[in-house]
């Protein structure tokens, strides 16, 4: 059986590939609005991440020395894109670009013929199954990738490969409250999103008193903070669904705020992206 998680990772790498390829040389140092990580940062973040993901399938022992550069350069203080530019070397971002695009096919051939509810070790926490651990991995291109397409001045055509997203975002509900010290609702708000092809797609109780409607696209962007809610058409309704969408975090890590209103959008006037000469 195909997990079929593992090639929505490789098409989400494969978008963003095309969205950056023959990219003028200025592209890969101009800051984004996400904490000013250029394109050239981005990129060697997932590359750096799409290789803990293939360490861990090695096991704990594995996993651990990989990541324990990158623990021993926050220890020290050394920032995390400082570190991973000094473990990527002296290279450029076309170069990069090549190099992440093929170790991501390279990964999502990994991880598409083993059993998807295998447990893979991941941070501190007590890990998680092969199908979460790879649809991390979309999440994290997607998400960063919203920076570079904002960058660009392009907007993004989204597929139904993002309900992997969605699920993930709806997963963390609990754990979003959990994370900043406060207590769960009991009651789960009802979600009810519209795919990119039109199709509907409910989590919960219809009848909650609590709710979140709007377009799916959306909904990941609040879950993956590169949107403020603010900036979005959802509709909510209710306290814990407000008060949910106001910090929800679908990423691991400790309590994240989402960017201000208006911070995080679509340049009007982006970079070209020019083929190199």
């Amino acid at each position: 059986m195909t997990l079929a998680e593992a090639e929505d990772f490789r098409a989400e790498s494969a978008s963003l590939h095309d969205l950056l390829a023959g990219a003028a040389v200025a592209v890969w140092a101009e800051p984004t609005d996400f904490k000013g990580w250029t394109p050239y940062d981005v990129l060697g973040h997932l590359h750096m991440f799409n290789q803990a993901a293939a360490a861990t399938l090695e096991g704990e022992d594995a996993f651990g020395q990989f990541t324990s550069g990158f623990r021993q350069a926050a220890e020290r203080g050394t920032s995390g894109v400082a570190y991973t530019r000094e473990w990527l070397g002296e290279i450029s971002g076309a170069e990069l670009l090549s190099r992440w695009r093929a170790y991501a096919d390279g990964l999502a051939d990994l991880y598409r013929d083993i059993d998807p509810r295998r447990r893979v070790p991941w941070g501190r926490g007590p890990g998680m199954s092969a199908r979460s651990c790879i649809s991390a991995r979309q999440m994290e291109t997607w998400a960063h990738g919203q920076a570079v397409f904002d960058l660009l001045g392009v907007e993004r055509q989204d597929a139904d490969r993002i309900r992997n997203i969605a699920v993930i975002g709806i997963n963390t509900y609990a754990w979003s409250f959990r994370n900043r010290g406060l207590d769960v609702p009991e009651e789960k708000p009802f979600v009810a999103l519209t795919a990119p092809s039109g199709a509907l797609w409910t989590w919960n109780d219809p009848v909650a008193a609590s709710r979140v409607e709007g377009p799916a696209v959306e909904f990941c962007q609040v879950v993956a903070q590169t949107r403020n809610v603010a900036d979005t058409d959802l509709v909510i309704e209710g306290v814990s669904a407000r008060d949910w969408m106001s910090f929800a975090q679908c990423f691991a890590g400790p309590p994240h705020d989402p960017p201000p209103p208006g911070l995080r959008r679509r340049r009007d006037e982006g970079y070209t992206v020019l083929q190199s000469s």
